[in-house]
């Protein structure tokens, strides 16, 4: 590794000569890509792109061609791949520009501006589908061999402030050119190509309220040439730091950290349900140092509403934040309940105020009006996305903006972007384009599902279906160990996602591991608070946990065991179902729950040997519709009742299989594995039903999905029998 990575204290050198030097050029631009990304104050998640020209054969011709590599719309640098990047002529890029010279009218927010944009795709070197990014003519139109756009948290708090011309001449002299704020595409493009063919002395620009931008002909000077200049922007700010006067000061004090988490935990299913009037949103907390010193500060309402600086930012933390007037250490809940009501009135008014007055006759309609980011004194901030990686992305960009804001007011006066600008950005064609040809969001995306019972069987394949669906579950379960085995074979599988913000189990993805007693209402109750959290509340509940004791030798059950099994499979479900209805009626009736809990047919069927068991099935089943009558009409409650699930159980050890099958007469070898002696017990029992076919935990998880689901959003109280059609078990 080079030696220059001691020499940075704002930035981190992670260049490494061993790795780039094994790489061809496509590879080393993602090298490049990565290492840069990895650095939250280089670059925010998502946002910046990098470029290289590399010379290629031009599959048709044979010819050697020049093909622009430039990170493609949608990417990351920090995880990007490959296949992340565009792959463009550069020669066809170029000659786009007799296209746009000819049109009339041509520059900045014109029709032709957009209609470029499905050029681009005419310039695709050999078939890449990657699209591209609205920044490509940046990256064209620049002469250098390597780019870098990156949006440096240091650097932005020179272009987001009121000075910014001035101090970038005397921060970087002949170095930097410096341009005003214009929406990124053709125009700006030619405005930067004219700034690299007219000043020889300038190695990057200032693009005023958005970022830095920078080239070289090497692609490690060109990484080193972005540390650089970011390392300067870093040790001017630190110069001028205020320390203690930061933001004016602090004006509340800070509160014990356990009172602010149960705080937030108590608050957060009352703030997702009010900002979830038109559509669900899943919560990211995100409480450190920087923060709290914001949040607190005399300044962070004033700052607030002065609104976001970057355009990165504002797409997903909208014009402004919403900061609650609410002092933490005198306040209690209701009177932060009454301070974001009051809030949310004005936020959302503000936000009808600037949609009419900036619209365009052709603008898309009104999006929702509430706010993505809530500023809490004493409590942090809390970020709503549609997803979770969605909401630490939305987190992560406003801890940015708190970074940007401080390093501004600490060198000048932080401004934010105009706000027709800021509305010609959020509501661009473009971008309305883009949205519409998102695809179609899963039946569960946007929801918090809690699975008890997780850990095997009928409960992990309800995890597993969930998750298909595109719900965030809590794998919930006795057996800690099972619990979280489910939970990373499941993130294993979907990722974590984008967005490094969040705190504590905030910072999760979108499933979690948490154990639960649901005979030890504590229990439930933590687990329940790590769901809060994490997502911001709770939509489904699915209780799968159960118990099945054997009788003694003489067919006789204890005291002890009737009290185990109608704890766990009566006493338990009516808890934990209970528990969740302060949750369910802080979100709000219009954010209607559902609650599926498994029973079993045995509930109706009469027979020897599980007494304890059969009846407490029986009282569960009634428990379900009981529980429907006092969850409505915030939550529906339903039930499956399966027949004898013997795949994936562990109420089926081998040795009580063997017993069966011994009770039975069904033969057997000792040889054969536990696995073939359960299948061998589920088709005997299959076998006394109609359909003849083993219950599987996967028939069981389909029902499940089904009861929890809008599917069966007029049904409640009821028991589904998914049991292969045991007619002992019919309705009576």
């Amino acid at each position: 590794m080079a030696s220059k990575n001691t020499a940075y204290e704002f930035v981190s050198y992670q260049w490494d000569d061993e790795k780039a030097v094994a790489l061809n050029p496509v590879e080393r631009l993602v090298y490049r890509s990565n290492i840069l990304g990895r650095d939250q104050r280089i670059t925010n998640t998502g946002g910046g792109n990098t470029s290289s020209k590399i010379e290629a054969q031009d599959p048709l011709s044979g010819d050697t061609v020049e093909v622009l590599w430039v990170k493609g719309s949608g990417g990351d640098l920090r995880t990007s791949k490959a296949e992340n990047f565009s792959s463009l002529y550069q020669d066809k890029l170029l000659a786009l520009q007799d296209i746009y010279a000819a049109t009339r009218p041509n520059g900045v927010k014109t029709e032709i501006e957009d209609q470029m944009v499905g050029m681009y795709p005419h310039t695709t070197y050999n078939l890449n589908p990657r699209p591209s990014s609205i920044d490509t003519p940046l990256h064209s139109f620049i002469g250098a061999k390597h780019v870098d756009h990156m949006h440096p948290i240091s650097f932005i708090a020179i272009a987001a402030s009121k000075n910014s011309e001035s101090l970038t001449k005397e921060i970087y002299g002949e170095q930097l050119a410096y341009l005003p704020w214009q929406r990124p595409g053709f125009d700006l493009g030619l405005k930067m190509q004219e700034v690299y063919r007219t000043n020889k002395t300038c190695i990057g620009i200032n693009m005023g309220q958005h970022g830095l931008i920078n080239w070289a002909d090497d692609d490690k000077a060109c990484y080193e040439l972005t540390l650089d200049l970011i390392e300067k922007a870093g040790k001017y700010i630190a110069s001028k730091d205020k320390g203690d006067a930061t933001f004016g000061g602090q004006k509340y004090a800070s509160i014990d950290v356990d009172r602010a988490k149960s705080l937030t935990i108590e608050i957060l299913p009352f703030l997702r349900g009010q900002v979830s009037q038109q559509r669900r949103f899943i919560s990211t907390v995100h409480r450190d140092d920087a923060v709290l010193e914001f949040v607190n500060s005399k300044d962070a309402k004033r700052l607030a509403e002065v609104g976001t600086s970057c355009p990165d930012h504002f797409l997903r933390t909208k014009i402004k934040p919403m900061y609650v007037e609410w002092d933490p250490t005198s306040g209690d809940l209701n009177s932060l309940k009454e301070s974001i009501l009051a809030g949310l009135e004005i936020y959302r008014a503000d936000y009808v105020e600037y949609y009419e007055s900036c619209k365009h006759v052709n603008s898309p309609a009104m999006r929702d009006p509430n706010p993505t980011v809530i500023l809490i004194p004493g409590i942090g901030l809390i970020a709503f996305g549609k997803n979770k990686s969605e909401s630490r992305v939305t987190a992560e960009f406003y801890n940015c903006a708190i970074g940007v804001m401080r390093g501004a007011e600490a060198i000048d006066e932080y401004i934010g972007l105009p706000r027709q600008e800021a509305f010609d950005i959020e509501y661009w064609l473009l971008e309305e384009a883009k949205l519409q040809r998102m695809p179609k969001e899963k039946e569960f995306a946007r929801r918090v599902v809690i699975v008890v019972g997780a850990g095997s069987g009928i409960g992990k394949e309800t995890a597993f279906r969930f998750v298909q669906e595109g719900a965030h579950v809590i794998c919930a379960d006795l057996d800690e160990d099972a619990a979280k085995a489910t939970a990373d074979q499941i993130s294993a599988k979907i990722g974590m996602g984008i967005g490094v913000a969040g705190t504590g189990v905030s910072n999760c993805g979108n499933v979690i591991a948490c154990v639960i007693d649901v005979s030890n209402p504590e229990s439930i109750q933590a687990c329940y608070n790590e769901a809060v959290y994490a997502f911001g509340g709770i939509d489904s509940i699915v209780i799968t946990a159960g118990i099945f004791l054997a009788p003694n030798v003489d067919g006789e059950f204890s005291v002890k065991q009737w009290e185990l099994v109608y704890k766990v499979n009566s006493i338990g479900p009516y808890l934990v179902a209970d528990s969740a209805k302060p949750i369910f009626v802080e979100q709000g009736e219009h954010m209607k729950g559902s609650v599926v809990i498994t029973t079993s047919v045995n509930g109706v069927v009469s027979k020897k040997g599980s007494v304890a068991y059969d009846s407490s099935k029986a009282a569960a089943n009634h428990i379900v519709r009981e529980l429907a009558v006092e969850l409505a009409p915030y939550a529906r409650v339903n039930a499956v009742a399966p027949a004898t699930v013997v795949k994936g159980s562990l109420m089926f050890p081998r040795d009580r299989v063997i017993a069966s099958l011994k009770k039975y007469d069904i033969e057997y070898s000792e040889s054969e594995s536990t696995e073939e002696l359960r299948s061998r017990l589920a088709q005997f029992y299959a076998s006394r039903t109609l359909t003849k076919v083993p219950i599987t935990p996967e028939d069981q998880s389909e029902g499940i999905f089904f009861l929890a689901s809008e599917r069966a959003a007029k049904t409640t109280g009821q028991v589904l029998n998914v049991d292969g059609g045991l007619s002992e078990g019919f309705l009576r």
